[in-house]
């Protein structure tokens, strides 16, 4: 949205910053790159497409409340079910975001075009691959601590600011079959989707984010005791008729 109501965005990313993301992502030849945009049916996200999809980057800002509940949730059960979760810059204000967290999410921040430093603090990581001690963004909005986020598995990035604030500007939190990873960089003002850094850690945790092992699916069928694993005979009461599933 913001290309298209601020000239200075629109300057920067003339053909909005998704698509500057998605041709990021496409000079790597083993990815299928696609974008949706919130003015689209189901915001671009149909059944069909979450379906298909193995990695969901999100960026949002201005209209995390225009995101209807109905889509937000298909993006958390396909989460549930492996597709990974890759929250960008303001997306830690984002439904789907903060349903995964639980949390409120929160920070605090600065506009001020100050340079930014993210420090690897993790060179080991898949998402760190390539890349030296450290590397600075010229102008960039602040974001600083506290973070109100559940404590993550792994802090890849550490950010410090011009103005002295620190961040954990790199963030991973595995639950189940879900990965999800949240990269601070990209306030709309500034040309960061084009630093070619931030790109290289965008293709690094595509490849992190991508399922593993066989897809979870959010049922919880019942098995019948003619269907267990060895003879077994009921020795108690049961609550439920042969045939429900329960636990709706």
């Amino acid at each position: 949205m913001h290309e298209r109501k601020n000239e200075v965005v629109a300057k920067i990313y003339p053909k909005g910053m998704h698509q500057c993301i998605a041709d990021g992502l496409s000079e790597d030849k083993t990815l299928d790159v696609r974008t949706a945009t919130l003015e689209q049916p189901y915001h671009g996200l149909t059944t069909a497409v979450l379906k298909g999809t193995d990695v969901l980057l999100w960026w949002g800002h201005a209209a995390h409340g225009q995101v209807t509940d109905v889509v937000a949730d298909a993006v958390v059960r396909r989460v549930w079910e492996g597709m990974g979760l890759i929250a960008l810059h303001s997306a830690h204000y984002s439904k789907v975001f903060k349903r995964r967290m639980s949390t409120s999410c929160s920070l605090t921040w600065r506009e001020a075009g100050e340079k930014e430093r993210l420090w690897v603090c993790n060179p080991g990581h898949p998402i760190a691959h390539g890349l030296d001690r450290y590397f600075e963004i010229p102008n960039t909005e602040m974001y600083g601590e506290p973070f109100a986020v559940p404590m993550p598995d792994e802090i890849i990035f550490i950010s410090w600011f011009e103005g002295g604030e620190v961040f954990r500007s790199g963030c991973t939190w595995k639950r189940g079959n879900e990965k999800i990873f949240y990269f601070r960089p990209g306030h709309e003002a500034y040309p960061i989707y084009f630093h070619p850094t931030v790109q290289k850690v965008l293709k690094n945790a595509v490849h992190w984010a991508a399922p593993e092992g066989q897809r979870w699916v959010d049922s919880c069928p019942n098995v019948p005791i003619n269907k267990a694993c060895e003879p077994l005979v009921a020795k108690g009461p049961s609550i439920h008729k042969a045939g429900e599933e329960g636990f709706k």
